[in-house]
C-alpha cells in the first residue's frame, strides 16, 4: 500500500472545517495579549496550513539514560495554522489555538 500524497491525505475535521471557513478565531486564552492585539479581535485570517510530523526517539543503550534499558518518545502529528495580522505580516501557531470563527 502506498502512502497517501500531501494533496489526497484526509484532514481531521477540525482542521478541515479551518481551511473551509478560512477564518479563525482564538480557543484559548494562553497566548499573551500583546501577540493576540496583532490580529483583528473578531476573524482572523488563515493563510495557509501545514501538517508538521515530530519524530519521536528510540534509546537502547543504558549509557544515554541511564536505569532505562529502552526508553521511547512517540511520533506526534502537529497542525500548524499560518495567521494574517492586521499589519500584513504572518505567524505559524499550533491548531489547538484557534477555532474555525463562527459564520
Amino acid at each position: 500500500m502506498s502512502e497517501l500524497s500531501a494533496k489526497e491525505r484526509v484532514l481531521p475535521e477540525r482542521i478541515a472545517a479551518i481551511k473551509k471557513r478560512g477564518v479563525v478565531v482564538w480557543a484559548s486564552n494562553e497566548l499573551l495579549a500583546d501577540f493576540k492585539d496583532r490580529f483583528d479581535p473578531q476573524q482572523i485570517p488563515v493563510v495557509g496550513i501545514r501538517n508538521v510530523r515530530v519524530w519521536g526517539i528510540q534509546v537502547d543503550d543504558e549509557r544515554e539514560l541511564p536505569g532505562h534499558e529502552r526508553t521511547s518518545i512517540p511520533d506526534e502529528e502537529l497542525w500548524q495554522v499560518e495567521l494574517k495580522a492586521k499589519d500584513g505580516s504572518t505567524y505559524e501557531v499550533n491548531s489547538a489555538l484557534v477555532s474555525p470563527a463562527p459564520e
